[in-house]
């Protein structure tokens, strides 16, 4: 049963036109698995993802999957990992990067989605937008303070920023990042991949 309503809730997602003046057009990109036990929650789908019909298929991608160990295979594996960001289109460029995702995606469709993936033992929240969804009132007020706190929702929440080459600086002022938190990531996934 929860296979095929997640299986027509995802239809419905990526039917949705409620954004239709979206700059390139409304397309719902997501990917979920009922087995799923790792959910990726980032901002929104880049311009890359949106002429691919693929969320983390770039640079980004490639850095998320060194973080989580795992193959390109295993994280395009429904079963294994959810990926559904704060918007799921992607909501066009502003003056710094991508724009913030539409606020009315979340409150339209994460609530039924959540419920839809019954499996989920870790949450991965990048970034800003996700991270004040998922932590809601453990939020820190910005994303390096959620960040350093990751350890008071260790195991199944991990604040981290969005693994875009943008954030290289920030990564490099926090070796801590890649030296602690990282390996006890890479430790859990090993364990729910088993």
């Amino acid at each position: 049963m929860i296979a095929e309503s997640l299986d027509s809730l995802l239809a419905e997602i990526r039917a949705c036109r409620i954004c239709a003046d979206l700059p390139l057009g409304p397309r719902p990109i997501l990917q979920a698995g009922a087995g799923a036990r790792i959910l990726v929650v980032g901002h929104a789908p880049g311009h890359v993802a949106h002429e691919r019909g693929r969320p983390f298929d770039d640079a980004s991608g490639t850095r998320l999957r060194t973080w989580l160990g795992l193959t390109r295979a295993e994280f395009y594996d429904p079963d294994l990992v959810a990926l559904a960001p704060m918007g799921f289109c992607y909501p066009g460029a502003g003056k710094g990067g991508d724009l913030p995702p539409r606020a009315i995606c979340a409150p339209t469709w994460r609530p039924r989605l959540m419920k839809a993936l019954p499996e989920i033992r870790l949450t991965l929240a990048l970034g800003l937008f996700a991270q004040r969804w998922v932590l809601g009132a453990q939020w820190r007020g910005g994303v390096a303070a959620s960040v350093e706190a990751w350890r008071e929702l260790w195991p199944e929440i991990l604040p981290l920023p969005h693994p875009s080459g943008r954030n290289n600086g920030w990564l490099a002022r926090r070796p801590w990042v890649e030296a602690e938190m990282i390996p006890a990531l890479q430790e859990q996934v090993r364990a729910l991949k088993a």
